[in-house]
């Protein structure tokens, strides 16, 4: 069976259920669940976590994947990959040299930090720099079936839209146009890995009429798109953070408190332990109470597993349930985001009915906060909040609005 692991679990959690907006003795904003998502609150330029909007009462968790350690797997995806290969395979020019370029998602994104260092470390051209740009690493080494080559970074960059949004995919597929026609001519054919923070990217660069047919690429997310694309084998990888798990895990926890549930079981009911209505989520999950963080973990796709990931797969472990129906608000920060909009949200929605749990979704432009906080209103109509920021240190921005 798996299990959470509990490190110090010791938060202070209402010791009673929390009674509907709707009905009964009201309960204040301030006293609600408020479940951040996704997105974990904390500072850009240091990653230190917010622990002041996680502290903001004993019902706020975060709730989402270890990225630390996706960026670990999303490495050694890469590094399997090439030990399977023969030099001759992999190198394109036969200079004795692997050089890539990498697609960085957000350069303040905590995600996209921790999948640049990963893959950077794995390939040994991490020189303590998050920044893009080859300038930033070093020479690194890979290791084939039949002896070790060189690793160059031959260029990196931050993938902003015309519009200003982060993780873009357009952004990306005109980049690999660029990268293409410098690095990936016949002339110097230098150009033998891509490499993307996010499948999106990912699958610009791929869709793009300049990319070298057969260079290996890969991705992160496994969206649906990006799966079928391993599948058919132009996408070499891509990591699953087990998304049907994240979503799940960030409606019942909701759905734990609103019950009534106290201590440990919160982030352990329905999620490594059966709770009362008989649902419990498959994926292991693990709870990390100095930042209270329930995380998914990540799982390497590749053509040898790519089937078990493919658009429609739900997790069984959770079933239809008899609960009492509450009301949620639920930000999304980017309608355009193709992550959230094509594999995220879709799981909240599937389980959000299961759970008894009426969410209303709304969605901002990945750029303002103000789209999403504007949207953030008639709080006292909701039960529960669960947040997706367009800026992870906007955190209190929620929690300021949720003092009245």
């Amino acid at each position: 069976m798996k299990k959470v692991a509990l490190i110090g679990l010791g938060a202070i959690l209402l010791g009673a259920s929390l009674t509907s907006c709707s009905g009964g003795n009201k309960v204040k904003n301030a006293d609600k669940p408020l479940i951040f998502y996704n997105r974990q609150p904390s500072d850009p330029q240091t990653g230190d976590i917010d622990m002041k909007t996680m502290n903001w009462n004993g019902s706020t968790y975060y709730v989402g994947f270890d990225a630390a350690g996706g960026g670990a797997v999303q490495g050694k995806l890469i590094t399997d990959f090439f030990a399977e290969k023969n030099k001759a395979e992999v190198d394109k020019n036969s200079d004795g040299k692997i050089g890539y370029v990498l697609c960085i998602g957000d350069a303040g994104h905590n995600d996209s930090k921790a999948r640049t260092k990963g893959i950077r470390e794995a390939l040994g051209t991490w020189n303590n720099k998050y920044d893009a740009g080859a300038s930033n690493t070093k020479e690194g080494v890979i290791h084939c079936k039949d002896g070790d080559l060189v690793v160059v970074e031959l260029d990196s960059k931050e993938m902003k839209g015309t519009d200003g949004s982060t993780w873009n995919a357009d952004a990306a597929g005109n980049q690999m146009g660029n990268w293409a026609t410098q690095y990936g001519s016949v002339g110097t054919n230098e150009l033998d890995m891509v490499v993307s923070n996010n499948d999106g990217m990912a699958m610009g660069c791929l869709n793009n009429s300049s990319f070298p047919k057969g260079t290996p690429i890969f991705g992160y997310d496994a969206n649906a798109d990006a799966v079928a694309a391993v599948g058919k084998g132009d996408l070499t990888g891509t990591v699953s953070q087990n998304v049907d798990a994240q979503a799940a895990a960030t409606l019942q926890v909701i759905r734990n408190i609103l019950d009534g549930v106290t201590g440990d079981d919160v982030v352990k009911k329905g999620i490594t332990e059966k709770d009362q209505y008989g649902n419990k989520i498959s994926a292991e999950m693990t709870y990390l109470s100095e930042t209270k963080a329930l995380l998914a973990k990540n799982v390497a796709v590749n053509k040898a597993n790519w089937e078990q990931y493919k658009e429609g797969s739900r997790d069984t472990g959770i079933k239809k349930s008899n609960a009492p129906e509450k009301k949620v608000l639920l930000t999304v920060y980017n309608a355009g985001d193709n992550f959230l909009s094509t594999s995220y949200i879709p799981a909240l929605q599937y389980y959000d009915k299961l759970l008894g749990l009426k969410v209303t979704y709304v969605q901002g432009d990945g750029q303002s906060e103000t789209t999403c906080l504007d949207k953030f209103v008639n709080l006292d109509n909701y039960d529960a909040f669960a947040v997706n920021m367009v800026k992870t240190n906007s955190g209190q921005d929620y929690t300021e609005k949720l003092k009245f």
